[in-house]
């Protein structure tokens, strides 16, 4: 795989971008847009809140949750949340966090919960001689005051059985695991169609409180 290749490969957006392009899967991918003020302030409108992230990172770093209000702005990072009266101030805030890398901006999802804690799982697929294959299929839920669920900053992983039952019911299982393969399968299929040197992917799915299922990003190189 060219350089280029691995760079666009990395790019959240551009994976973003080729799975949206896809009937199936576009229902399940929260409204996302590249990150200018005009973007986050029409996305606040229509969602309240927001997930603003790194277009190239992993493990949860630079991961922001802005939401609004009646009160005006907030910003939640890692543990710790900053309030905006003006949007102005806002945009200065996440100016100085964001140090001019790219971000993009995802509708927020309220995920399911266990005991007051968000859920969400990685499925990881993998390349072999024989095909792809499924390596773990996991629920990580937050560390308390988080809203990131990454094992690298204090998440617990769980069994993908354990967390749909705790956070939904044992009901569920089934059902929600089948529909994360089968995800799974048609983006990966969507995906390698556009590059065909990937060999393994991590994909980040959400439940929500009703129940639906969200794909949130997915990792080139998952850890």
């Amino acid at each position: 795989m060219g350089e280029h290749q691995g760079r666009q490969l990395a790019s959240k957006w551009a994976k973003t971008a080729i799975l949206l392009s896809h009937s199936s899967i576009a229902p399940h991918i929260p409204p996302t847009r590249r990150f200018t003020p005009n973007n986050l302030r029409s996305m606040l409108d229509s969602h309240q809140m927001v997930v603003v992230k790194p277009v190239v990172g992993a493990g949860g770093h630079g991961v922001i949750k802005v939401t609004r209000d009646s009160g005006g702005y907030a910003y939640t990072y890692y543990s710790q949340t900053k309030r905006f009266a003006s949007f102005g101030a806002l945009i200065g805030a996440l100016n100085k966090q964001r140090k001019g890398r790219s971000y993009l901006i995802q509708k927020g999802i309220y995920l399911a919960t266990v005991d007051g804690k968000p859920i969400d799982y990685r499925v990881k697929y993998v390349k072999t001689d024989n095909g792809w294959v499924y390596r773990a299929i996991v629920g990580r839920i937050a560390k308390r005051g988080l809203f990131v669920t990454n094992l690298c900053r204090g998440g617990t992983m769980v069994t993908a059985a354990e967390g749909i039952s705790k956070s939904l019911s044992s009901a569920q299982v089934s059902e929600k695991k089948n529909k994360m393969r089968e995800l799974t399968v048609l983006s990966t299929a969507v995906l390698e169609a556009k590059y065909p040197g990937i060999g393994q992917l991590g994909f980040d799915y959400g439940i929500d409180k009703q129940g639906k299922i969200w794909i949130f990003e997915v990792n080139t190189r998952p850890q």
